[in-house]
């Protein structure tokens, strides 16, 4: 695996205030504008140094990521909330014809907020999404986890898992970084790997990702307005993801998009922009450069 690093750029942090949350953004690189949808903390870890030479990378909070006055109810967490907290600070920031990128299921957000604001959006950039949060395609993730995998992987993970109930019990606060560390062997090509550096210093907010992911993502249909975004999309997938449905799920769902183009990451899991990071970018960038957006 590659290692990231930003040392040779300048970082730009700034805040959003968007009713009790704050938004903090960092903006990093040179080029063309590119939105990372999720948090300011963690994804700027992920990205390459080398693709900061190409693209600004401008890494934002979403609620879930971001420290809040008060707490929040569920309907503070509303996918329309999520994608004009987006949308506000692109307006703060000033940016025009932004490449909008979001990882996981983030990668939801950034497709559902090309289609609401397709006039600020040249790109959409999806990376280890699968077709939805459903409990078919649940259901079809644990199947190939069952039927795709080798003993010593899934050995891994039935050790870490023992370790999750104590774990969350300790600090209930801090259960969704605790799943995703403790999810390794389902999420890295190498199932060794500790992403605890990853995560040091990322705040969450636990309401929003039991509705979120929960119920939003969960009930969400991505073929809705797709037969109207005229915007091409680049989806990213690792061949060694085992948290979300694998990439064979998508196939039903290629018909609905104008412009597609899928890649499947040999060597990744579930974060391909870093397992991968010097394929990744070149795949990323000529995927750009071939790609313009439709007057």
């Amino acid at each position: 695996m590659s290692k990231p690093g930003s040392a040779q750029h300048p970082v730009e942090r700034g805040t959003v205030r968007s009713g009790s949350f704050e938004l903090h953004y960092s903006i990093e690189g040179s080029g063309r504008p590119a939105i990372v949808i999720g948090s300011a903390v963690y994804y700027p870890r992920t990205f390459s140094d080398e693709l900061r030479r190409s693209l600004r990378l401008v890494c934002v909070d979403h609620r879930g990521f971001a420290h809040s006055s008060q707490e929040a109810p569920a309907s503070e967490y509303t996918l329309d909330i999520l994608l004009a907290d987006i949308e506000r600070v692109r307006e703060h920031l000033g940016l025009e014809d932004i490449i909008i990128i979001g990882h996981s299921a983030h990668g939801y957000l950034a497709l559902e907020y090309a289609k609401k604001y397709p006039r600020h959006v040249s790109h959409v950039v999806m990376i280890g999404t699968g077709p939805s949060h459903s409990a078919a395609h649940t259901e079809l993730n644990e199947q190939y986890w069952r039927e795709a995998v080798c003993p010593e992987r899934k050995a891994k993970q039935e050790r870490d898992l023992e370790l999750l109930p104590g774990e969350v019990a300790a600090a209930p606060e801090k259960r969704f970084i605790t799943y995703c560390l403790r999810m390794g062997a389902r999420s890295w090509y190498d199932p060794e790997f500790d992403a605890t550096e990853l995560w040091k210093g990322v705040h969450v907010n636990m309401t929003m990702f039991d509705y979120v992911y929960g119920e939003v993502f969960r009930d969400l249909d991505i073929t809705k307005g797709l037969d109207a975004l005229d915007i091409p999309v680049f989806l990213a997938m690792g061949r060694f993801d085992y948290l979300v449905a694998p990439y064979s799920a998508w196939q039903p769902y290629r018909a609905h998009f104008r412009d597609l183009t899928v890649r499947v990451f040999d060597r990744s899991g579930h974060t391909p922009q870093l397992e991968e990071s010097r394929l990744f970018d070149a795949e990323l960038l000529h995927w750009l450069g071939s790609r313009q957006r439709a007057s």
